[in-house]
């Protein structure tokens, strides 16, 4: 009787040492990063397609291609750039969210001229603001107002008088009646007093069509970053009469701000960033975010970017996303205020 009585003892001891080292070891998952139920995502395991909404050679697809090098090196798979312009920026925002992978495969670049600007513009549009899940912000790339290299206009106060006693010999190049340039030719507008309903817009696609047309003479005037009017500019073929930034660009710093020369309003400016499907996964989502912010920090990425001539400006996904929320609400208001939006 005492034998089994000693055994069961020692079986019930048995069983609370294996209690108490399971509870052990759930609170070392629970705790331990090491042991962390949320495991490091395999992601990705195969080539990524990035898509460009615009032309080659504008500042959406240098930023897209400066990203795609950085982290197709540091996650050791392909990321493949492909330009789909067209609808200023819609035909590629729609190849990605109805043809491409909803698991964080397929990649859309983006700037505010095929995010919030065409969003705010397009009630009609074959998506909508929520089919999209904003990743990241890239960059910011304050709008430069140029001219042909040879224009008889020395500085921007020259042009405003001209505008203003000429507003219907006025053209210029925007992707759309709703794109950024249009928002910035509008701001810029009413501020010095022109009559924007005279000016003619001729439509583009993206600053690598948009610009040559400018420096040819065939328009009168072009409203793109500053990375994407920089090359043209040290070629002497444009000339920038005032950059829309509360400070000057430190690529131009010989250029005076608008506000600099009386024009005062104009806070709509030029952003690259990234968006998928909705459907994208969280962790996924995650992965982008942390590993964009560390690119934006990393002196070797900022140097490229310098090269490229953009400015870093990091935006999480909540903050992206609500900042394009917003950009949005204010676009649709100049949008309906001029009649835009038919």
């Amino acid at each position: 009787m005492k034998r089994v009585k000693k055994v069961a003892n020692l079986l019930a001891s048995v069983a609370l040492l294996g209690v108490l080292a399971a509870g052990c070891s759930q609170e070392t998952t629970k705790n331990s990063p090491a042991g962390s139920s949320e495991k490091e995502v395999k992601y990705p395991t195969k080539p990524i397609e990035i898509t460009v909404p615009f032309a080659a050679g504008g500042g959406t697809d240098l930023n897209a291609r400066a990203m795609s090098e950085y982290l197709s090196e540091k996650w050791g798979q392909p990321i493949n750039v492909v330009n789909k312009p067209g609808a200023g920026g819609a035909t590629g925002t729609l190849e990605v969210l109805k043809k491409g992978s909803k698991d964080g495969y397929s990649i859309l670049t983006q700037s505010a001229s095929a995010g919030s600007a065409l969003f705010a513009g397009n009630p009609n549009l074959p998506f909508k603001l929520e089919d999209l899940r904003f990743i990241a912000r890239l960059a910011v790339d304050p709008l430069a107002y140029v001219v042909k290299a040879d224009a008889p206009w020395n500085n921007l106060k020259e042009f405003n008088e001209w505008v203003k006693q000429n507003p219907d010999k006025l053209t210029f190049a925007s992707n759309g009646t709703t794109a950024i340039a249009t928002f910035g030719v509008i701001q810029w507008m009413d501020s010095i007093g022109a009559d924007f309903s005279k000016a003619k817009l001729v439509m583009t696609n993206g600053s690598g069509d948009a610009l040559p047309k400018v420096a040819g003479g065939h328009i009168v005037l072009g409203v793109q970053g500053v990375s994407e009017v920089a090359n043209l500019v040290k070629a002497g073929k444009l000339k920038i009469l005032g950059i829309a930034s509360s400070e000057r660009s430190p690529y131009f710093p010989d250029v005076p701000t608008l506000e600099e020369q009386g024009v005062k309003g104009v806070t709509v400016t030029q952003w690259y960033g990234v968006s998928a499907p909705k459907e994208v996964p969280d962790e996924i989502v995650k992965k982008w975010e942390k590993s964009i912010e560390e690119m934006l920090n990393d002196p070797a990425y900022q140097e490229k970017l310098k090269s490229i001539v953009v400015q870093p400006s990091y935006l999480n996904s909540d903050e992206f996303t609500k900042y394009v929320k917003d950009e949005v609400e204010r676009f649709k208001q100049i949008a309906n205020e001029k009649g835009l939006v038919k």
